[in-house]
């Protein structure tokens, strides 16, 4: 009789699932996506990503802390701008991940992605 190959994960801790809840939290608001997706392409000031995202400072402002706090987004000052980048390089390989996995079910479905 051969032997199954266990490909059971280890299980993760309640502390870990929080944690991961709130990284993908972070990634549920349109707006905070808005800009990852702008900081993809390169470092951004603050200003810039307030006329790319087009909505207002304060909540630019607003969805940039959320992101930081969730280890996404690095920001530093460079004379009176805060500049903005992508912190942790694995945002933006799941983001890809999901755009492909979107743009395959579009196929699928025989539609073109909006």
């Amino acid at each position: 009789m051969a032997s199954k190959k266990s490909t059971k994960q280890k299980e993760l801790s309640d502390t870990a699932l929080s944690l991961i809840a709130a990284r993908f939290r972070a990634l549920s608001e349109p707006v905070r996506l808005r800009l990852l997706n702008t900081l993809m392409q390169g470092e951004h000031s603050v200003t810039q990503l307030v006329e790319a995202s087009g909505t207002g400072q304060a909540n630019v402002s607003k969805h940039l802390a959320v992101l930081r706090d969730a280890g996404m987004v690095a920001m530093r000052r460079e004379g009176l701008m805060t500049m903005c980048s992508i912190a942790d390089p694995v945002i933006t390989q799941l983001c890809e991940i999901m755009c492909a996995r979107l743009k395959a079910e579009h196929a699928e479905l025989g539609k073109a992605l909006p």
